[in-house]
C-alpha cells in the first residue's frame, strides 16, 4: 500500500484541492485500494475548517467534491507514514525539511515535480486571488496528479 500526503501552507486551498483530484483519478483507475491519501498544512491557522470556499466552486466545476476535507497540519508521524510527502511550493517544502527526521527527508518531493504539460516547479497559492488563479491551479494540480500516479505505478507497483 502507497501512502500520499499533499501539503500547503494551510490546507484549505492547494492540498485539499489536490486529495480530492487524486483521489478521483484513483477511482477512475480502479486503484483506491492500493494508495492511501491525506493532505495536510504546514501550518495550523485552519486546523478543523472546511476547504475555501472558492476552492470547493473551482473543484466542483471539474466534478470534485472536496467538501468532506478538514484542514489538519502536518504531524512528525506523516514522516514515517507516507511514502510521498508533496510540497505544493518551495516554502513549504523548507518547512517539511526541517521538521522531517532526517531518515524521511527523501520522502519529500514538490509536487510539481510530477507535472508534465506545466514547466513550474510550485503551485501557486490562489489565495489572495480571484476565481482565475483557482482555475490555474486545478489546471496545475490535475497535470501534477497524472504524473504522480504514473510514477508511483512505475515505481512502487
Amino acid at each position: 500500500m502507497v501512502q500520499v500526503l499533499f501539503v500547503c501552507m494551510g490546507n484549505i486551498c492547494r492540498s485539499p484541492t489536490a486529495e480530492g483530484v487524486f483521489r478521483d483519478l484513483l477511482a477512475e483507475k480502479n486503484l483506491t485500494d492500493r494508495i492511501i491519501i491525506d493532505s495536510a498544512g504546514t501550518l495550523d491557522y485552519h486546523t478543523g475548517e472546511p476547504p475555501d470556499p472558492r476552492a470547493q466552486a473551482t473543484a466542483k466545476k471539474h466534478g470534485v467534491d472536496i467538501s468532506g476535507i478538514r484542514a489538519r497540519q502536518v504531524a512528525s508521524s506523516d514522516f514515517e507514514q507516507f511514502h510521498y510527502v508533496l510540497a505544493m511550493d518551495h516554502d513549504n517544502m523548507v518547512n517539511l525539511q526541517n521538521i522531517a527526521p532526517p531518515n524521511c527527508l527523501d520522502r519529500l518531493h514538490l509536487f510539481c515535480n510530477f507535472a508534465h504539460n506545466h514547466n513550474t516547479q510550485e503551485v501557486p497559492d490562489p489565495y489572495y486571488g480571484g476565481p482565475q488563479g483557482f482555475d490555474n491551479v486545478f489546471r496545475l494540480i490535475q497535470d501534477a496528479s497524472d504524473g504522480l500516479l504514473n510514477h508511483i505505478k512505475s515505481k512502487d507497483f
